[in-house]
């Protein structure tokens, strides 16, 4: 990943600046060579795209005296740039459209992805509550925490140890439900701030490691438990599977058996589709119907992802499909067609719809958290 927050090869076009000392520059470093190479636009992003904007990326270059002899005008001028910057205009792609009135009925084209926090190891889960005025509650996973946002606040500690929290959702009664990489359980946070078991077994052996979790109206929980946060635990279940708990009969069964690492996952708008991502290689989100019982039928390919896989998906209240994807957040009709991307410095892991309005994304990304405002 280049200074830039981009990646060079997908979503930068042809550097503004090209200058001999960059041709010299590709013979030491393949890094510095990536970043100045001047590529076209990957297919992925040849579409029509609806905003640019030059970034002045800054690269400071270090440890070169070993590399430079002094014998060449031309490398002791580069031997001059130890320690400062060298300035490289790029053009960085926003968005990719691929239906132009959908799009822009979401997106709002003068919004920019706004970072609202960095310096984390590995964020996911991110879930907002409208309480005290309204903040983020969202996980670090290797760094064994949970975090809360606000805009008053900033960044806090919520929740450590988290046993390696990595999907976060509300239950109905507005509690924050965690699925725990750690305990290999899903929990729920008491109003007296402790943890409390909701389930963590199937047929007397341990889940895998619980990932992500959806909530029916009827109280039901629903989550997936693929192998992602096992390491090196004897694995007590025979696959990676789906889940379905009731709280109230405290019976817990798979509705979904055949996924290679079931992720993300979420209802339609009238409960009557479940979406669930598939990151362990298809990359692709499929769709089940619910019946009476909460019996499912389907499962067939709802939607793929062209870059990366899909991790935490959302549903708005149109049936469409946000996912995170390699690039980015890509949007999908309720058809299963994509409406377009809101491109991303860093990948995304997860999403949540969140803010005063219910407008703004939020993206945990990597490293970073950011933010998106929709329309």
């Amino acid at each position: 990943r280049t200074a830039f927050g981009v990646d060079g090869d997908r979503n930068v076009s042809a550097p503004l600046i090209a200058t001999p000392v960059q041709l010299h520059i590709h013979l030491f470093s393949p890094f510095v060579k990536q970043i100045f190479e001047m590529r076209p636009l990957s297919p992925q992003v040849r579409h029509r795209t609806l905003q640019t904007e030059s970034v002045l990326g800054t690269i400071t270059f270090m440890h070169f005296s070993s590399l430079i002899s002094g014998k060449s005008s031309l490398l002791s001028a580069i031997g001059l740039m130890i320690g400062s910057t060298v300035l490289v205009g790029q053009q960085v792609e926003r968005f990719v459209v691929d239906q132009a009135d959908k799009f822009d009925a979401i997106v709002d084209t003068a919004s920019k992805v706004e970072l609202i926090a960095d310096g984390f190891r590995f964020t996911e889960g991110p879930v907002w509550l409208e309480e005290e005025g309204g903040y983020l509650v969202f996980s670090d996973i290797p760094a064994d925490r949970l975090y809360r946002w606000d805009p008053r606040n900033g960044v806090t500690v919520f929740r450590e140890p988290s046993a390696n929290t990595n999907g976060n959702l509300l239950d109905l009664q507005g509690r924050i439900l965690s699925c725990e990489h750690g305990s290999r359980k899903v929990t729920v946070r008491l109003s007296t701030g402790k943890q409390a078991v909701v389930v963590d077994e199937y047929q007397g052996g341990k889940f895998n490691s619980p990932n992500d979790i959806a909530v029916r109206s009827d109280g039901t929980l629903w989550f997936t438990d693929p192998s992602y946060g096992l390491g090196n635990r004897e694995k007590e279940q025979d696959g990676n599977y789906v889940y379905r708990y009731d709280p109230v009969a405290k019976l817990v069964r798979p509705i979904a058996t055949d996924f290679v690492q079931p992720n993300g996952i979420c209802f339609s708008p009238d409960e009557s589709k479940l979406f669930v991502a598939d990151s362990g290689g298809p990359a692709h989100i499929r769709v089940f119907k619910v019946h009476d019982q909460d019996v499912v039928s389907g499962g067939e390919v709802f939607c793929k992802i062209d870059i990366g896989g899909p991790d935490g998906i959302r549903c708005d209240a149109k049936g469409r499909i946000f996912s995170s994807a390699g690039d980015g957040v890509h949007i999908f009709d309720a058809d299963g067609s994509r409406i377009g991307k809101i491109l991303t410095p860093q990948s995304p892991a997860n999403l949540c719809f969140g803010g005063k309005d219910g407008k703004t994304l939020f993206m945990t990304c990597r490293t970073a958290l950011y933010s998106f405002e929709l329309k």
